[in-house]
């Protein structure tokens, strides 16, 4: 039998407190683990820029919100963390999110959940970022800038802010369910001893 110990990093409050030493942690990881592409989940572009700055050794792919998200027609990633992300080599990719798509626009008027959500809501017992580390790896995958062989480090958060991070095998929204966790390298946890 063959095993390997690794701790999880477990913090004792969510948020953007946490973010640099979330992408710090997150690269260590994916160092060791000989992992290439990192994505980061950010909406206005405050994580993903912190990010770009600090895995320049890296294939770093900022995931935003889809464009409308919050209000019609605007996209909240700013055009000056636009800039430094870029500035930093790094990719930026926007699309539509796979647990919020078609489905939620059924929820909103028919006021009924579809599966999508009720997955995302069962991620979510994980905390906030574990779904979105689901959520931005298959939504890379769909877009054809990960591949489903290949592992990735995906970091994101609760609200606002890096506050987890995980090493995953990504896979398309149809085969969602062959998605592989390879291990959770942090997370928020109060209750945490």
């Amino acid at each position: 039998m063959s095993e390997e110990s690794n701790s999880t990093i477990y913090f004792k409050e969510s948020g953007e407190e946490n973010s640099s030493r979330t992408i710090e942690v997150a690269r260590e990881r994916a160092l060791k683990l000989g992992i290439r592409t990192i994505l980061v989940a950010s909406t206005s572009g405050t994580t993903g820029a912190l990010a770009a700055q600090m895995l320049t050794d890296f294939e770093l792919i900022v995931i935003s919100h889809s464009t409308g998200f919050r209000k019609p027609d605007v996209q909240e990633l700013t055009d000056d963390n636009r800039k430094i992300i870029e500035a930093c080599s790094a990719r930026i990719f926007t699309g539509a999110h796979v647990f919020g798509g078609i489905n939620r626009a059924i929820r909103l008027k028919y006021n009924t959940y579809q599966v999508d959500e009720i997955i995302a809501n069962t991620l979510r017992i994980f905390g906030q970022g574990m779904k979105v580390a689901f959520e931005i790896a298959v939504m890379a995958a769909d877009a054809g800038i990960v591949r489903t062989d290949t592992p990735v480090v995906c970091i994101t958060g609760t609200n606002v802010g890096a506050d987890t991070a995980i090493a995953l095998i990504p896979t398309h929204t149809q085969t969602f369910f062959d998605l592989q966790i390879l291990e959770i390298i942090c997370m928020p946890s109060p209750r945490h001893p």
